[in-house]
């Protein structure tokens, strides 16, 4: 028997034809992923894959707004199981409890032009200039380790009232570890850089960064836990960021349970800062745009099954340093006579001057300067205190100048708190989060200056 693979906009289509549930909608997405790895100067393993997923989700109605939904998953790229995937779907969703996120679901007559055509795609030869450039690299002092990835992912959404969107998302991630020395001698710095495509990563410039950085580990000062002005650069604060942008649900908020919660309401409105610091998300930022509608294949506080389809639009989280907007999906919207609003896959933080870190770090009498955190966790929900770890380079400055390498810290922090003392904020620029990469590579960042960030201990971490 031959095996029939179907087009993902076909996999939609059937199965919205074989649906008996009052609506249903189906998700597919296909990945189309290119990887290269290094290590000691070395290229070791580079691989192509391509994958799918669908997942038909069945809605029962019982009034406009009480609704039951049942929701299964496939990796099948032939035809064979579409009916199958459908009918557990509507029997998941016959004796499933209401919904408590019910709505309307969106209806629409509109069909994006490119619907029928076949996924983007990704090759080993993305790579092509950066392996050129690498090698270089691989000539001098240090020793160089690392990973570049590439994924094209292309989402299709169909419901059975009509909508029908389609949208192509590359996303890429360079990550360059450079070491130098051994044994207890031994160094280590890390730089890492989203892309859409490639052709905007500069090996040579970031390979200098990193021999400079190596540079002011060859001395080293052992400092004590402690409060330190500290100068944070982008892509640490992409990272303490993403934890704020991903707890700001405005049903916690409401019910009491997050940092944005205050008696009898919310945080919103709520200055921040005197610095006219604008936290958002974009779909359509130039450079980092992503997905513009919903898509999702479960629900939960901040985004809804029900509101697939719908417009991601610019949210200004925080606008001037005033809190200004907390995620509701709709149903959350309507109980809470809230305004909807839904995350978007990017984020960004802008209103500082035009410092770069080296000027900020020019205009230290006396403080840390960190590179990237790591192992990050949340400790109190009600606060936002986050902990975690300093890596791969941590530099005492002293009367504007970088003068030597510390020991590693254990940090504890809130990155409200932390937009709260700011003193000085940098100029944005596109960055990529070290922990939150798997997550977000679409970050674009200031450094910010901490007069009293909390070393709460030391650390062996390298």
């Amino acid at each position: 028997m031959t095996t029939v693979l179907f087009a993902a906009s076909a996999i939609v289509e059937r199965a919205l034809s074989l649906a008996a549930a009052d609506e249903t909608m189906v998700i597919v997405r296909d990945h189309h992923e290119a990887s290269l790895r290094w290590a000691r100067d070395s290229m070791t393993t580079n691989g192509l894959a391509v994958s799918r997923d669908w997942t038909v989700i069945s809605v029962f109605r019982d009034g406009p707004t009480r609704a039951r939904v049942g929701t299964v998953g496939s990796t099948g790229m032939d035809g064979e199981d579409i009916e199958s995937v459908v009918r557990a779907a509507e029997a998941a969703a016959r004796v499933a409890e209401p919904a408590q996120d019910a709505m309307p679901l969106l209806e629409s007559g509109a069909v994006d032009d490119d619907w029928a055509e076949p996924a983007g795609g990704t090759s080993i030869g993305r790579f092509t200039d950066l392996a050129h450039d690498l090698a270089t690299g691989f000539d001098g002092a240090d020793h160089l380790y690392g990973f570049a990835h590439h994924q094209v992912r292309t989402t299709w959404l169909g419901t059975s009232t009509g909508i029908r969107r389609r949208f192509v998302e590359p996303v890429g991630s360079v990550e360059i570890n450079a070491k130098r020395g051994n044994g207890d001698d031994l160094s280590s710095a890390w730089a890492g850089m989203g892309t859409a495509d490639f052709a905007d990563i500069d090996v040579s410039a970031v390979l200098a960064t990193l021999s400079r950085r190596l540079d002011w580990a060859e001395r080293t000062v052992a400092l004590p836990a402690g409060r330190y002005d500290t100068v944070v650069p982008p892509s640490a604060v992409a990272d303490l960021m993403l934890y704020l942008a991903w707890s700001m649900d405005g049903r916690g908020a409401q019910e009491g349970h997050t940092a944005f919660a205050r008696a009898g309401g919310t945080r919103v409105g709520e200055r921040l800062t005197d610095i006219p610091l604008t936290l958002c998300s974009d779909p359509y930022a130039p450079g980092l745009e992503c997905r513009p509608f919903v898509a999702a294949t479960a629900s939960s506080e901040s985004i809804s099954v029900f509101d697939n389809g719908l417009p991601i639009e610019r949210v200004d989280w925080v606008r001037d340093g005033v809190i200004s907007a907390l995620t509701y999906p709709r149903a959350t919207a309507a109980e809470y006579a809230a305004p909807v609003a839904v995350p978007g896959e990017n984020l960004l933080l802008s209103g500082g001057s035009d410092a770069t870190v080296d000027a900020m770090i020019a205009r230290t009498e006396r403080g840390l300067l960190l590179t990237t955190l790591w192992y990050i966790r949340e400790v109190d929900p009600a606060t936002l205190l986050l902990t975690g770890l300093t890596r791969d380079g941590v530099y005492l400055v002293e009367d504007g100048e970088v003068v030597a390498a510390v020991n590693n810290f254990r940090f504890n922090e809130s990155p409200l708190d932390l937009l709260r003392r700011a003193t000085d904020v940098g100029s944005t620029e596109a960055t990529l989060p070290r922990e939150g990469k798997n997550w977000f590579t679409r970050t674009a960042m200031p450094p910010v200056r901490i007069p009293d960030f909390h070393m709460s201990s030391v650390s062996r971490a390298t």
